[in-house]
């Protein structure tokens, strides 16, 4: 199976789930701490799907977003029954970039900011961010070092600076993080 493809730049604003009824309502996953900013009528989503997916390459428009027991719940355009929904099962939806999205919060950075970025260690570039993976406990930064990836924590006692003008990240990993931790137990005699 092919991997799904992401747009260059845009932020992922959801994902969705699974068919809701049968008049083409879908359950959405919320990546966004503002739905009512990111789901109004008319709001456009490039979709992330599979390359053989009949949706691949194509843009959907939300009708209306309604909750059912603290559940989002998503109505399409063009999306008019149980069948319809399911074929944009797993879809993540994704919204250009504008101004005004920028993370409100200080030290919040969203994933096309980073990419690309170098890594340095005391100064020196050990890599280059190539993607940032989101798990419950934390982020990871995903450094590729020209020989392997590193995943990093995404963590202010790891990651002390951020530079997105600039175009670096500093980082102050522990030993082991990026290479074989130092034996300073002598071999025992005779071994």
């Amino acid at each position: 199976m092919a991997s799904a493809k992401r747009p260059e730049t845009g932020l992922r604003v959801g994902r969705l789930l699974k068919a809701h009824g049968l008049k083409g309502a879908i359950k959405l996953e919320l990546y966004t701490d503002d739905p009512a900013l990111r789901f109004v009528p008319g709001s456009v989503y490039t979709l992330q799907v599979p390359d053989e997916s009949p949706w691949m390459g194509k843009t959907i428009t939300l009708k209306e977003l309604k909750w059912y027991n603290d559940h989002a719940v998503v109505f399409l355009e063009g999306i008019d029954d149980r069948d319809a929904a399911e074929s944009l099962v797993k879809a993540i939806l994704w919204v250009d970039e504008d101004d005004d999205s920028r993370p409100a919060e200080e030290d919040a950075w969203y994933d096309h900011q980073l990419i690309g970025l170098t890594v340095r260690r005391d100064g020196h570039a050990v890599g280059v961010i190539s993607r940032v993976d989101h798990f419950p406990a934390q982020d990871l930064l995903v450094i590729d070092t020209g020989e392997s990836e590193v995943l990093v924590p995404f963590v202010k006692a790891i990651v002390t600076r951020v530079d997105i003008e600039v175009g670096f990240v500093d980082i102050d990993p522990p030993i082991g993080l990026f290479e074989d931790p130092v034996d300073d137990e002598p071999e025992a005699a005779g071994a």
